[in-house]
């Protein structure tokens, strides 16, 4: 997931390898370009949008999907909640080292490296715990992510997930982990066999193994130092097991969240400085109170969800999933993400014009 805030550049070159060669194209950030898609492939979108609490326009919001990297909301939610109890002290100091038993940079695009070098952390570092959050939100390390899953507790966090009053939402589990299901399980296999059973396995079976996985890397006892076979075959089936859960679901949840007045103050203390990192940006501070957001991508799906306080008070709360998307689909959309999210928190005559074309979906 790329780090984006709500400002961002105008123009981006796109380089695609396309087997026989390198193709260069410009993708200049289009809002309608979202708009456009949504228009022309109503069963590959889901998405939830309110204004101060009211549901302006829903298509699909039932669907479960896939939330890959925007699940980690919940990671932080907990992670906030036991900071908030004392049960553990967001100054601790922590190795760096602790963090790269989980990762494996070809399976993140660079983000863990990214966090790393902004803080000029080197392998021999200490980190806060705090960083160590933050740096799963705001530059959407897994590696990170992993950590805390282990330090926080599976059972807790899918815990709280039911105390959030979620009703339709999938178990999380260790997602780095998952990655080696296939070559932990069916070694011998051909891809196209070792897809056939890992669709096969059950949710209790598919969970089992990626904790399984998890004490083998915690331990340093997992023989594996990279992955074998993660083509984009695998990488499907591995996006399509992800912890899903609704557009209306994360909707709700950011409601929530953007009201301040359900989650108790102590949580938000610990919650806010990590989820609102778009507040960073002072042309941001200039038109909003308050912003949080997380978003999920892999090869074939983008997700995000989003709320948004403005300083007229308006209260704008927003989730949705693109998916079953083919690589090119993948970068371009991602690239007008932001400028559709602009258009949805600044101008009402777009928020209008999404309620007439999810309207004219249902």
């Amino acid at each position: 997931m790329l780090k984006k805030t709500l400002i961002i550049g105008s123009a981006i070159i796109l380089i695609l390898s396309a087997g026989f060669g390198v193709a260069f194209f410009m993708v200049k950030p289009d809002k309608e370009r979202i708009v456009d898609f949504i228009r022309g492939n109503p069963d590959r979108i889901s998405i939830s949008l309110s204004q101060n609490e009211k549901v302006l326009a829903e298509h699909n919001e039932i669907k479960m999907l896939p939330l890959a990297s925007t699940v980690k909301i919940i990671i932080a939610i907990e992670y906030a909640y036991q900071a908030a109890e004392g049960k553990l002290n967001p100054d601790q100091k922590l190795s760096v080292s602790d963090l790269k038993k989980y990762h494996y940079p070809a399976t993140d695009g660079g983000a863990h490296r990214a966090w790393l070098n902004n803080l000029e952390l080197e392998k021999d570092s200490s980190v806060s715990l705090w960083e160590i959050a933050k740096g799963m939100i705001n530059y959407s390390s897994n590696a990170n992510t992993e950590y805390l899953i282990d330090l926080l507790g599976l059972e807790n966090i899918n815990s709280r997930i039911k105390l959030l009053g979620i009703e339709k939402h999938d178990s999380i589990y260790y997602l780095v982990s998952s990655l080696f299901i296939r070559d932990y399980l069916f070694p011998e296999k051909s891809t196209i066999e070792a897809i056939e059973s890992i669709r096969d396995l059950s949710d209790g079976e598919y969970r089992k193994a990626s904790t399984q996985i998890h004490k083998k890397l915690k331990n340093g006892t997992f023989e594996n130092d990279s992955l074998n076979d993660f083509g984009l075959a695998v990488q499907k089936v591995w996006s399509d097991r992800l912890p899903a859960s609704t557009a209306k679901e994360y909707r709700k949840l950011m409601e929530k969240l953007n009201t301040k007045s359900v989650l108790p103050k102590e949580v938000h203390q610990h919650l806010d400085p990590i989820l609102e990192f778009v507040m960073e940006n002072p042309l941001n501070q200039e038109w909003l109170k308050h912003s949080g957001s997380k978003g999920g991508s892999t090869a074939s799906l983008l997700t995000k969800a989003l709320y948004a306080t403005d300083k007229e008070g308006n209260r704008i709360n927003l989730s949705y999933c693109l998916s079953d998307l083919s690589a090119l689909e993948t970068v371009q959309l991602q690239m007008s993400m932001n400028a559709f999210e602009l258009a949805i928190l600044q101008e009402e005559e777009f928020r209008m014009q999404m309620r007439e074309v999810l309207n004219a979906l249902n």
